[in-house]
């Protein structure tokens, strides 16, 4: 049995803004008719429960120039209008709005806020697709491409900086105590040569005074 995904609304003048809130969605098929028919269906969860929705929209939209993005967290779609407009509610007829359409405050824009004063929409980093290229969608999978990021494993060569133990050659610098050794063997050799004088020294004396 299909489930309702919970569906968020905004407007503009010229276009409405439907964001329809499921996560990691899979298998999407969603459609939109220029008498305003929008229909959506997807998989979702770990169970891949079924989620379906038909919306008869309040006027006529221009398919051709709307867009769709199907993220992560949700499908956000960018109805444009046929005729600017501002509309009274989402959907046509008298019909009580369903329990999971709902006003999306974060969007919304009233007809006194157009311009500077309306909040502004940021759709910055969205991968658009056009409703008329839907099929196309499927390419989206091509994402998985992104695992050639496991080749930054190649930073592993930074091992090389331990090449900079090298510096432990500075350890050479132990031969300096070689010199300081030297110096100091060259100290007993200068006190047996004042030796050797004073005994030559002592010597002279001994035959003088005898």
């Amino acid at each position: 049995m299909s489930r309702h995904p919970e569906v968020k609304w905004a407007q503009r003048e010229d276009k409405v803004y439907i964001t329809v809130l499921l996560s990691d969605a899979k298998n999407a098929k969603v459609d939109l008719q220029p008498d305003g028919v929008f229909t959506l269906s997807a998989t979702a969860g770990t169970d891949g429960n079924t989620y379906e929705v038909k919306l008869n929209l309040h006027d006529k939209v221009n398919e051709k120039e709307s867009k769709i993005n199907i993220g992560e967290r949700n499908i956000f779609c960018v109805v444009e209008k046929a005729e600017k407009g501002w509309w009274k509610k989402l959907l046509s007829g008298d019909a009580k709005t369903p329990h999971y359409v709902k006003v999306d405050w974060d969007k919304w824009a009233d007809e006194d806020d157009e311009g500077a004063a309306a909040p502004n929409v940021d759709l910055g980093g969205m991968d658009f697709s056009n409703f008329g290229g839907m099929g196309g969608m499927g390419g989206m999978g091509g994402m998985g491409g992104m695992g050639g990021l496991g080749g930054m494993g190649g930073m592993g060569g930074l091992g090389g900086m331990g090449g900079m133990g090298g510096m432990g050659g500075l350890g050479g610098m132990d031969g300096m105590d070689e010199f300081d050794d030297s110096d100091e063997e060259q100290e007993p050799e200068k006190i047996g040569d004042e030796q050797k004088t004073a005994e030559v020294s002592s010597e002279v004396k001994t035959e003088a005074a005898t």
